[in-house]
């Protein structure tokens, strides 16, 4: 699927205020499930200098400086991003990741660490130990039977600022934003002994019969997890829609910690102001056979 994305984003200040050093991760992933094909970013105003990186998770991402006080803060960009990923299910398991908990290599094990570190209550364990049981442990089994139950039990709310609530807190609540859910997804399955990252991207919508091309549609970032499956590497679930993730999401960046995934992440120095963010997001998609790279 072709995708066009329009992405602007406006912080207004209510005086001047100096605006510290600022990460920009809205640069889409390109690999081998999704093609980059044309990026531009637009920042008012302008950084007295920027540099582009490749932070600790392979996440592209732009640091930026700024030089005089300012009003306010915009940022645009504007991508065309090819999705490659039409079955989510195209993996084959290694024979000794079939059941929960892996039992990985040890050097395996040292780089995932940062995936596996959890810090689930009670509530979480619980639910994690309960779907590993109705399952018989069987991995492939989990993940979807974990996707089903947030996303059946709990109530989607947006919530446009802040970081995610701890995992244990939305289950308790049963409600959470797209972020918030995806913690507790993640949160179960380290509890069990599967590697997940959180990832910040678009839900672009399903595959579009070929030839179809749909109109604009107006939206919101979005957030899911990504699970490492040996022998199948780090495969995307979306609980929020309760879907295995494939050509209709695009991925911006993933890590461990859900603040090393934010799209802008920045501060900004002075007293007694206050700020208001406003952002739109456009997103217009393709399916034709032109659209499909080989």
């Amino acid at each position: 699927m072709q995708i066009q994305i329009r992405h602007f984003i406006e912080y207004r200040y209510s005086c001047p205020v100096q605006l510290e050093p600022h990460t920009v991760r809205l640069r889409p992933r390109c690999n081998g499930i999704q093609a980059l094909l044309a990026f531009d970013l637009q920042v008012d105003p302008r950084p007295a200098g920027q540099s582009e990186l490749v932070d600790l998770d392979g996440n592209a991402a732009v640091q930026l400086w700024f030089g005089d006080p300012t009003e306010h803060l915009r940022v645009q960009t504007q991508s065309t991003v090819v999705t490659l990923r039409r079955n989510p299910f195209d993996y084959l398991l290694c024979d000794w990741a079939t059941h929960l908990p892996i039992n990985y290599p040890s050097t395996l094990a040292a780089q995932l660490q940062p995936y596996l570190a959890t810090q689930a209550d009670a509530g979480i364990q619980s639910l994690a130990w309960e779907l590993w049981d109705q399952v018989q442990g069987e991995t492939t089994a989990f993940l979807p039977a974990l996707n089903q139950r947030i996303y059946s039990e709990c109530r989607h709310i947006l919530r446009e600022k802040g970081d995610p609530w701890p995992a244990g807190l939305t289950w308790q609540r049963k409600t959470g934003a797209c972020r918030d859910l995806t913690l507790v997804f993640m949160e179960v399955c380290r509890t069990v002994g599967l590697a997940a990252r959180f990832v910040s991207g678009y839900q672009v919508g399903s595959s579009q019969p070929a030839g179809e091309t749909t109109e604009p549609v107006h939206r919101h970032l979005h957030a899911w997890a990504e699970v490492y499956l040996p022998g199948a590497g780090w495969r995307g679930f979306d609980p929020t829609q309760g879907l295995a993730v494939a050509d209709g999401h695009v991925a911006l960046a993933a890590s461990a910690y859900p603040r090393d995934a934010a799209p802008i992440y920045g501060h900004w120095l002075g007293r007694g102001v206050h700020s208001h963010m406003s952002y739109t997001i456009q997103i217009q998609a393709e399916s034709s056979p032109q659209a499909q790279l080989n």
